[in-house]
């Protein structure tokens, strides 16, 4: 199994922005501390190109990206102040999320240490997310003959706005959403399915309820490819989170969705999109054991 990585992109942050981005580092280091895969199966990924960002972004807003152009209000949106790493990782992280998806149709799931960056629309960041790279991803593979029909399954606890406002009208590729209803974003996007869940959801419903939309997914959509977005934030200790899942509880969803995408022959690209919890670790915790996961269930480890 391939993983992909970005986290050497250093960007220049001041110090009430930098804890968003440490996990990055600690993640990368323990994977290859633990030997989860042999060194050549770490790679880094080449930047997304401007051909790429165009079949999903706006050139105007592309080009504001790549030449620090944005307003105040834009990059107050976004989060982070613009540099030209910024522009450098932010291409990055979406290119490690196209390979992923490449290699997930010969080894069935690969991973992406960073990605899921949802919040992004057409024209505009938002939420930490500058580009958004499930989408950019799921149509490199339509225009590069790998897949005709695209799921994004998200799971990190915010509402995936950016995914389900660019496919609004786009049938290829079908948004599901699964997320805490009283939190970031305000406004949500009618996704193609959207389970909304009350604060302090806990494991067992959680469950149950994406077993459910799972189903829904493959029964009458069937895709070619799925991109998972798996969250550390609905961790119950989350700073931004709102709902309860305990770790054992977060590897028994990304077990779940593996082993059903499996299941069903679907190749999978892993991205870890959100986490927030106060101790870092916890994030890496969870964020480790989805790696963990997805290797087990690539190798046919159902246990």
């Amino acid at each position: 199994m391939l993983i992909f990585y970005c986290d050497h992109f250093v960007l220049p942050l001041p110090d009430d922005h930098r804890f968003p981005m440490t996990k990055y580092v600690l993640l990368r280091d323990r994977i290859t501390r633990a030997q989860l895969v042999p060194p050549g199966n770490m790679r880094v990924p080449d930047r997304a190109t401007d051909a790429q960002l165009l079949r999903v972004h706006d050139r105007v807003y592309i080009d504001k990206i790549t030449h620090g152009t944005l307003t105040r209000q834009e990059i107050r949106k976004i989060g982070f102040p613009w540099s030209p790493q910024l522009n450098e990782r932010s291409r990055r992280s979406v290119g490690g999320t196209i390979a992923a998806c490449r290699a997930a149709f010969d080894d069935g799931i690969a991973v992406n240490l960073a990605g899921g960056t949802h919040h992004a629309y057409r024209d505009s960041g938002g939420g930490y997310c500058v580009f958004n790279d499930a989408v950019v991803a799921a149509r490199a593979m339509q225009a590069e003959g790998f897949a005709r029909r695209v799921a994004i399954i998200d799971c990190d606890v915010h509402q995936g706005n950016g995914s389900a406002s660019i496919c609004a009208d786009d049938a290829s590729i079908f948004t599901f959403s699964m997320h805490a209803a009283h939190n970031y974003p305000f406004h949500k996007e009618p996704g193609d399915l959207d389970i909304e869940l009350p604060d302090d959801t806990g494991d067992a419903c959680y469950l149950a309820l994406l077993d459910e939309g799972l189903q829904r997914v493959l029964a009458h959509f069937n895709p070619d490819l799925a991109i998972y977005l798996a969250g550390a934030d609905p961790f119950v200790g989350d700073r931004l989170g709102r709902l309860a899942l305990t770790k054992d509880g977060l590897a028994a969803r990304d077990h779940l969705v593996l082993t059903m995408l499996r299941a069903a022959a679907v190749p999978v690209a892993v991205v870890m999109s959100g986490g927030y919890a106060p101790n870092v670790d916890d994030i890496v915790d969870i964020h480790f054991a989805t790696v963990q996961t997805a290797l087990r269930v690539s190798a046919g480890l159902f246990g």
